[in-house]
């Protein structure tokens, strides 16, 4: 639990102590009221008045029985206390706050976002983020009764038919109002507030008092643009998105191939998986077609950074449309260059990690580090010598993703290669070994014991640069649980007879679900169990293949994944 969320418990644990007690006494005052001698002669009195004929003959009587009564105590007529309801526990009441603002129990440890979003970015968001929408009609109550970390407001979500429509424009004072009041409550609480600047808006829109703006989108968020979905034979058509909002570019909306202007978020990334060739207009619509393994040529505008060259080109003519329908889709080689790339500068977490970085946040409360929580990875290791303990040391330093920690066996602690991890400030830790095989299923699972990240990648030999973010890239693409080459009946590509075989997968298909993988990363829980891989399938995991990367027709990817 976060140690604001610890102070806000016990401040209002005393607030419930105190409410409780001052509860107590005003029921006690109760109780004493109703068995006052001066509330029953007021009784009999209005009693007597209501009905004169029988009332004024008992009323003497009636008295004079409350003079008796008074002197003695305990021979009153007191009315009974009601019992006091149980007070219900501080837990019962934050889950019913928690569940009325939209937002998760205790335990999710995602940073916690107010947002005026659109329900694009909301989905771009969810994986990384807790995401508490607000909406005009009851944005205060909403988010008074929310602990957040930052507020983000996106100009996508002030498109027309949205409930924010218009937001910043004088059309719509009273959505601008309602926002004007998050962000100036927000200051006062000290909670950071950022305008995402994806789409066009009101220019009036950035001058509501943002701490942060942002011109762009929220990156590429890869659990939705990836190749996993894709077949294996696409549209050799090319497919024409426009992603402006305004008239699309000649090259966009000339003829030939289908023409998606106005396609719907959730459709995009089924429309680029299945074609070969996508001409778009902006280079976020690039960056999501070639997530999806597409060919890009961009109308307006350069490719990002980092991508190889023929993967996305500008269009100047139409012969630049004619080489990319000749070369097709992305090869494998092409499509994981790209994927590494997005997943490294130009992800989804990766720019709201950027974004936390660029304000300033609650002492306690979220950290920039949060949205990149998820891709922490702890390599688990057993070298058998000092020399295979150095070479697990060279491949760790070289990495382009740097694993959160090593761990080996106690006895192997003293290596020179262990000694030299420590030396350069990555953590290691130590396990018992299991007895049995080395680099056995129950070695892993007392090594995975260890280790505290949510991922572990079984090291067994050198495995290149890209090793842990080529696997931790297919597994955020995928949401596999496991990651590693397919292992197929009798070690070939081939067939089976019953149709089930992996052929087309030793063709050329990878990021594929396939029933036995060799892992070289899987979920820390799933190597915890000490089970066999080839049983992993049985027990509900999902197998990712991912095969070594292919040389394409201008050359080998740079190095070279872990591969069975």
């Amino acid at each position: 639990m976060k140690r604001r969320e610890q102070s806000q418990t016990e401040q209002l644990r005393r607030a419930l102590a105190a409410r409780e007690a001052q509860l107590q006494e005003v029921q006690a005052r109760l109780a004493a009221l109703e068995g006052s001698t001066s509330l029953q002669v007021g009784r009999a009195l209005a009693g007597a008045a209501r009905r004169p004929a029988r009332g004024l003959v008992s009323l003497p009587r009636e008295l004079y029985r409350l003079w008796r009564g008074s002197g003695r105590p305990g021979e009153r007529t007191e009315r009974k206390a009601r019992t006091p309801e149980p007070v219900r526990s501080y837990e019962t009441e934050r889950q019913e706050a928690r569940l009325l603002a939209g937002q998760p129990a205790f335990g999710d440890e995602r940073i916690v976002v107010a947002g005026v979003l659109s329900a694009e970015a909301r989905a771009a968001l969810e994986p990384y983020a807790r995401t508490i929408p607000l909406r005009p009609h009851d944005v205060q109550v909403v988010f008074d009764s929310a602990d957040v970390d930052l507020v983000l407001v996106t100009a996508s979500a002030a498109r027309p038919g949205s409930p924010w429509a218009h937001l910043g424009d004088p059309a719509a004072v009273d959505r601008t109002r309602a926002l004007r009041w998050v962000l100036e409550a927000a200051a006062a609480r000290g909670v950071a507030s950022v305008l995402v600047r994806d789409a066009p808006a009101a220019p009036a829109l950035a001058g509501l008092g943002f701490d942060h703006v942002h011109d762009g989108d929220l990156g590429v968020p890869l659990h939705r643009y990836n190749p996993i979905a894709a077949e294996p034979e696409r549209a050799a058509a090319p497919v024409r998105v426009c992603g402006t909002g305004r008239p699309p570019h000649p090259l966009v909306a000339a003829d030939g191939g289908a023409l998606h202007a106005d396609v719907h978020w959730e459709d995009l990334p089924q429309t680029l998986r299945a074609a070969a060739v996508a001409v778009v207009d902006t280079p976020a619509l690039a960056d999501r077609a070639l997530a999806c393994g597409t060919r890009v040529l961009i109308a307006d505008g350069s490719p990002g950074p980092g991508l190889p060259a023929t993967a996305a080109r500008t269009a100047t003519a139409d012969a630049d449309l004619a080489q990319a329908v000749a070369e097709g889709p992305l090869t494998p080689g092409e499509l994981r260059l790209v994927l590494r790339s997005l997943f490294l500068t130009r992800a989804t977490p990766v720019l709201l990690a950027d974004l936390l970085g660029r304000v300033r946040l609650l002492p306690g409360g979220g950290t920039r580090t949060q949205p990149l929580a998820h891709r922490a990875v702890a390599v688990l290791a057993s070298p058998f010598d000092d020399t295979e303990s150095l070479a697990l040391a060279d491949d760790m330093f070289r990495q382009q993703h740097l694993p959160a920690e090593i761990v080996v066996p106690a006895s192997h602690a003293d290596f020179a290669g262990i000694r030299r991890l420590r030396d350069r400030g990555l953590t290691v830790r130590t396990a018992d070994a299991a007895p049995g095989e080395p680099r056995s299923s129950a070695e892993w699972a007392r090594l995975a014991e260890a280790a505290t990240a949510p991922w572990t990648a079984l090291w067994d030999r050198p495995s290149g640069e890209s090793f842990l973010v080529d696997a931790l890239c297919a597994a955020e693409c995928s949401g596999a649980d496991a990651v590693g080459p397919a292992v197929v009946a009798g070690g070939t590509g081939e067939a089976r007879a019953d149709g089930t075989g992996l052929g087309w997968l030793a063709a050329g298909q990878e990021y594929v679900f396939v029933t036995e993988v060799r892992p070289f990363l899987a979920r820390r829980d799933l190597v915890r169990r000490g089970l066999h891989p080839g049983v992993w399938s049985r027990h509900g995991a999902r197998l990712l293949a991912l095969g070594e990367p292919r040389p394409t027709e201008r050359g080998a990817a740079p190095d070279h994944a872990h591969a069975g």
